[in-house]
């Protein structure tokens, strides 16, 4: 049997290709891939690249802090939320770090104000690991 990380249903992550230190994440075994709490989300096309801006609110209980961030767009999909309703939203690929390992996955924006958490960790992201629901917290984000 291999050893594999053990998460909690919510955990500490960065993104440091997005200049995001530290950002809450739920677990989401329900989601297929991974979402960001993203504002004024402006496409533009750079060297025949679509490419975005968007300003992006790390801290939940703080609207001031924010992070301007630029990233190519691998797509737009179509994506159920959590009110079952399908929306186009751009899809980014991007590090995260989750505990001490570090990976790229895909990311969609979309606008989390009324969320939870500012971020979801989807099923796609959580391929290495298993998740203990009664348990936060277990992954400190270490060099």
């Amino acid at each position: 049997m291999n050893l594999q990380t053990i998460a909690g249903w919510r955990e500490y992550v960065a993104l440091p290709l997005l200049g995001v230190n530290t950002i809450k994440a739920k677990m989401d075994t329900g989601a297929r891939t991974s979402s960001l709490h993203a504002l004024h989300i402006t496409p533009y096309t750079h060297n025949n690249e679509q490419r975005v801006t968007f300003f992006l609110y790390p801290d939940q209980q703080d609207d001031n802090t924010r992070i301007e961030c630029d990233a190519a767009v691998i797509e737009q999909r179509f994506i159920r939320n959590s009110g079952g309703e399908e929306e186009s939203r751009y899809v980014i690929m991007t590090e995260l770090q989750l505990g001490k390992t570090r990976f790229m996955t895909e990311v969609t924006l979309a606008n989390r104000t009324n969320m939870g958490f500012r971020m979801l960790i989807g099923r796609t992201a959580m391929t290495d690991l298993l998740i203990n629901p009664k348990k936060s917290f277990l992954l400190p984000l270490k060099e």
